[in-house]
């Protein structure tokens, strides 16, 4: 009977689009973190489709906002305000960019890679200003890597 019960309820949860086993994880906005000044910490995430991601405004002065060029078909944009938290349920599988719109030029950018990244080659090919150039393909290089040590 309790086996029964349990099966049902997991059944009702999938059937109301409820997330089982959904994880969350935090990503600081920093004027100085581990990597220099201007980051987000961690800068590259990797995630399963349904985990959440919060932004925590821990400095003043940044947000987090998606990348226009740098998300996956049919996933949403998000824009987060300055000086607050912004959590954001990524659905879609692919490579995400994440930028501090007042801090891009200086290279404060992130990476979040959901599942497969079937975007991938296009996000790569996304230009960007300043030292977020150089960020990216610094980030892109260290997914590379992550892929390489798994096998």
């Amino acid at each position: 009977m309790r086996a029964q019960l349990l099966t049902a309820v997991a059944t009702a949860m999938l059937a109301l689009g409820v997330e089982v086993g959904a994880a969350e994880f935090e990503v600081k906005m920093l004027n100085k973190g581990a990597e220099g000044a201007m980051v987000f910490e961690p800068s590259l995430v990797k995630i399963a489709p349904g985990d959440t991601v919060r932004f925590i405004a821990t400095d003043k002065s940044h947000n987090a906002e998606s990348i226009a060029d740098m998300l996956p078909e049919g996933a949403k944009p998000f824009v987060g305000k300055v000086n607050q938290e912004v959590e954001v349920t990524f659905e879609q599988p692919g490579v995400y960019g994440v930028k501090c719109l007042p801090h891009y030029g200086m290279g404060m950018v992130a990476m979040i890679v959901v599942g497969t990244p079937a975007n991938e080659a296009d996000a790569k090919a996304v230009t960007h200003p300043g030292r977020a150039k150089q960020v990216f393909a610094n980030l892109f290089g260290k997914l590379e890597a992550t892929r390489t040590a798994a096998k």
